[in-house]
């Protein structure tokens, strides 16, 4: 895994320079002497000159490979005409969908991970590229101080005559927004604080008659009969102007039937087909018992009225213990294509052991089949199925790296920026990272831990799978006590692994490895390195399941076991609570910059 060099010295023994006069020696003799100076530096190693290559107490990165390697893809044979699921895999949840033409963009929930509500384009529906973020800007996502499951909540993107809206909650910093852009893979708007729109997941309705409808979730328009007992509301709304123009109203009070104490009806996504005005939205909470389900109105105010065979997906009756199983199904959105099919987006999760997930809920595609005017996705007994006929669209290039799958990428940092793949934990108020010339990702180290709730020195990128690895070569040299760099497989700040490098108080290095469950906290395995002149580090967090090993090494391919086995499920929603997935990083921290 090693690049090829941009510069490299060969050792002399001897520096050949040309006779010179004295006369001109002497003039001349400060110049020489500095001029062999530099050369004999230059000269006296095979490496790199000194300032591309020491380590700092500042860590660099050369390179980071992942791999994903789930059993349920090993032997998977997929015809040209089938696609597998999830299309997006690992935590990109709350998806929403919307088409151009013959073009597909979707977002996703990011919480308090910045850049916040990743973006993808698709034209075949099954392969999506990321073309940026939403709010890429420090000034549009004020995360700062929130819990990592605080944030973005579920963003809808919509576009209309030429401009492109995604509406958002900014949940604990701010509330309801709308962002517009007429490129969506270009700069968006500064944050449009919405009027008068309360509670969470704000969508757009525009329908036919030109009139613009704005839905949200929040509380019912009484005291509230049961924990989890939600409401839908609309008005209609003045975009141009931004403000609400009609009374908000409640549409569906508590889910599709009250008397069964139904809670968080939530994510509400109106159509007009046919004159029918079809309601669907997410019931249940986002967890075993999520579903969604379809009311139709003859006016977006209703009254409306639930399909008599709700939900029309869900795998809460469904055991969970079978080779292929998506639990936690719901928060849908529809699309149709240009070729008259109907298709759906909606998150899932796939448990390891029918309970524990560390990739966070993910996003599948289903078709959609319109039964006496109803949508229906699964009925009965049906599962989510790993692989099945893909739409009738041109067939995309496969994005790089891939979304789904098992696959292996490896990122040498030869970008002078960041991949969109790349995420930090809440926003970064100063540029503590850099890409080298020569290819070297640089992180400065800074007296924020991984545990705060501020702005750790952490870049990393998403667990894709359930079995896998994350592996980099860092060059490093902590300075004092408390110096902390290496990798971390995080998924909230009480919930993670550390695999990491310091110094001691003996002022020996060692790696280590330190587990974070609530509020326990401590080393379960280090190991002193003694002398390390290179200041080169390998190391590798590998996942199986429900257990990760930590590795490390001197050189590379030479693993070392530093500890095996550790208590995976710690790294589940199911344990550490939140929305989000797991994430593998790099990290670095110091007690105190000097």
């Amino acid at each position: 895994m090693e690049k090829n060099m941009k510069y490299q010295f060969k050792r002399s023994s001897h520096i050949c320079l040309p006779i010179a006069p004295i006369s001109l020696f002497r003039k001349w003799w400060l110049p020489l002497i500095i001029l062999l100076f530099f050369v004999g530096q230059a000269c006296s190693d095979d490496s790199f000159p000194v300032s591309k290559e020491t380590a700092s107490s500042d860590p660099k990165f050369e390179w980071f490979t992942y791999v994903g390697n789930d059993p349920i893809y090993h032997n998977l044979t997929v015809g040209e005409d089938e696609y597998i699921n999830p299309i997006n895999a690992g935590f990109y949840p709350d998806p929403s969908i919307v088409r151009v033409d013959e073009d597909y963009y979707m977002v996703h929930s990011s919480f308090s991970y910045f850049p916040g509500i990743p973006l993808f384009h698709s034209r075949d529906l099954i392969n999506w590229e990321q073309i940026g973020h939403v709010l890429d800007r420090p000034s549009q996502l004020p995360v700062d101080g929130l819990g990592i499951s605080r944030g973005v909540f579920a963003p809808t993107i919509d576009y209309h005559d030429g401009t492109f809206y995604v509406l958002n909650t900014l949940v604990d910093a701010g509330g309801n927004f709308m962002v517009t852009a007429t490129d969506p893979a270009g700069d968006w708007s500064d944050l449009i604080w919405l009027d008068n729109v309360g509670g969470i997941d704000p969508s757009f309705f525009f329908d036919d008659d030109g009139k613009v409808y704005i839905m949200n979730n929040d509380a019912p328009a009484y005291e509230p009969l049961y924990d989890g007992h939600r409401a839908i509301w609309i008005r209609e709304y003045d975009i141009e102007n931004n403000k609400s123009v009609s009374e908000a109203k409640v549409i569906i009070d508590g889910g599709v039937d009250i008397t069964q104490e139904p809670v968080w009806i939530e994510g509400p996504h109106m159509m007009n087909i046919n004159g029918e005005y079809i309601l669907s939205a997410a019931e249940g909470g986002t967890g075993p018992e999520h579903s969604q389900v379809v009311l139709k109105g003859e006016h977006p105010f209703g009254p409306f009225v639930p399909y008599e065979n709700n939900p029309i997906l869900t795998q809460r009756h469904i055991s969970p213990h079978r080779e292929f199983a998506v639990e936690y199904v719901g928060h849908a959105d529809m699309v149709e294509t240009q070729n008259g099919e109907w298709w759906v987006i909606f998150l899932g999760v796939r448990p390891y052991d029918g309970i524990h997930f560390n990739t966070g809920r993910e996003t599948f595609l289903l078709p959609v089949t319109w039964k006496d005017g109803w949508p229906t996705i699964l009925e009965g007994d049906e599962t989510v199925p790993v692989k099945l006929k893909r739409p009738d669209l041109p067939l995309s290039e496969k994005p790089v790296p891939p979304a789904n799958g098992n696959f292996t990428f490896t990122d040498y940092f030869d970008s002078p920026v960041l991949a969109d793949y790349w995420i930090k934990i809440r926003t970064p108020r100063e540029e503590w990272w850099e890409i080298s010339e020569n290819g070297f990702l640089h992180i400065k180290a800074r007296p924020e831990g991984i545990s705060g709730l501020g702005n750790p020195s952490f870049i990393g990128r998403r667990q894709q799978h359930a079995y896998g690895s994350a592996s980099t070569k860092m060059i490093y040299t902590p300075e004092k006590p408390g110096d902390i760099a290496g990798m971390v497989a995080f998924q909230g700040e009480h919930y993670y692994y550390m695999l990491g490098v310091t110094i001691n108080e003996r002022g020996q290095k060692e790696v280590f490895v330190e587990k974070s469950e609530g509020d326990n906290k401590g080393i379960i395995a280090s190991v002193e390195l003694g002398e390390n002149t290179e200041n080169i580090y390998y190391l590798k967090i590998e996942a199986r399941g429900a257990e990760y090993d930590f590795f490390y090494s001197l050189e590379e391919d030479n693993w070392q076991s530093l500890y095996q086995g550790a208590d995976g499920t710690i790294l589940s929603t199911t344990k550490a609570g939140g929305f989000v997935g797991t994430v593998f990083g790099m990290y670095a921290y110091t007690v105190e910059r000097n």
